[in-house]
């Protein structure tokens, strides 16, 4: 299980850490500073809340925390849209009960929605679970991310490949982008689901048996993940770049559909198309 209350001491002790006084448009007087970034008391000044209180939420205590004073906080520590909404998932956590950790079911492919994903033929498409399980996917997006379905077992878990799986830092030669892209996207959903076993259970593997997954899990990063760009090395049409988008399925969920697609004209569009022809044949000659 997640604890929520370490959860919010690490965010809310790194979010002022990063903020100098003169940033936040505080006058400071002579004196060493000890901490780096602002002291609670100034973020207490900038919330406008008592020193007691504001110690009081950093230290994991939100319970009976107002909208009013999380936003306050927001403003204060210069909050982007993730981490606002980091914080107030914390918040939430930290005021229900205790709960045992639960697991929580793999979401359901439909058979609609499986049928859409196949009729996507000319865009790579794959469907995700929260924790980043492969749970549907087209013929190109299988053969655009071959390491992650291989022929004769289940589909590998996407956030555990990128830490466990040598292969990964070839594919992607910008491993550590998308590697920390992963840790904070665990951040987010662990915000929102501390008591969710699948999660615990992954977090605990990863920061057992990665060393940069254990440190960028201690940074408490978070932001949004709803579309960008990837480079990738193919091991059959070589180096290309993609873009691509996330979709929510309001039926479903927990299930993200990710689309991938190339800048028309250029050389990936080429290795794009290169690999649909690659795909077909091969799928073909089984």
């Amino acid at each position: 299980m997640v604890d929520a209350c370490d959860d919010v001491q690490q965010f809310l002790t790194q979010a002022r850490a990063r903020i100098t006084p003169e940033q936040a448009g505080l006058t400071v007087f002579g004196g060493e500073r000890r901490v780096p970034g602002l002291r609670r008391e100034e973020v207490a000044q900038l919330a406008g809340v008592s020193t007691a209180y504001y110690t009081r939420m950093e230290r994991g205590d939100l319970s009976g925390v107002s909208e009013s004073v999380l936003f306050a906080l927001v403003r204060a520590l210069e909050l982007d849209e993730a981490e606002s909404l980091h914080l107030f998932d914390l918040a939430r956590a930290t005021a229900r009960p205790h709960r045992v950790p639960r697991a929580k079911p793999q979401p359901r492919v439909t058979a609609r929605l499986a049928q859409l994903i196949d009729a996507m033929r000319d865009v790579p498409v794959i469907a995700l679970s929260r924790l980043g399980d492969p749970v549907a996917s087209n013929r190109l997006g299988r053969a655009l991310f071959p390491d992650l379905f291989p022929a004769e077992s289940a589909p590998l878990n996407h956030t555990r490949y990128l830490f466990l799986d040598a292969r990964a830092r070839d594919f992607y030669p910008d491993w550590e982008t998308s590697a920390r892209d992963a840790v904070s996207a665990l951040r987010l959903i662990a915000g929102q689901n501390p008591s969710d076993r699948a999660l615990a259970a992954l977090v605990g593997e990863l920061a057992t048996r990665s060393t940069e997954f254990r440190t960028w899990w201690g940074h408490h990063t978070v932001r949004l993940h709803r579309g960008g760009t990837k480079r990738l090395i193919h091991p059959v049409v070589g180096e290309l770049t993609v873009g691509y988008e996330t979709l929510d399925v309001s039926s479903t969920p927990g299930l993200t559909v990710v689309a991938y697609l190339a800048e028309p004209g250029s050389t990936s569009a080429d290795a794009l198309d290169l690999l649909r022809s690659w795909a077909a044949e091969a799928a073909t000659t089984k």
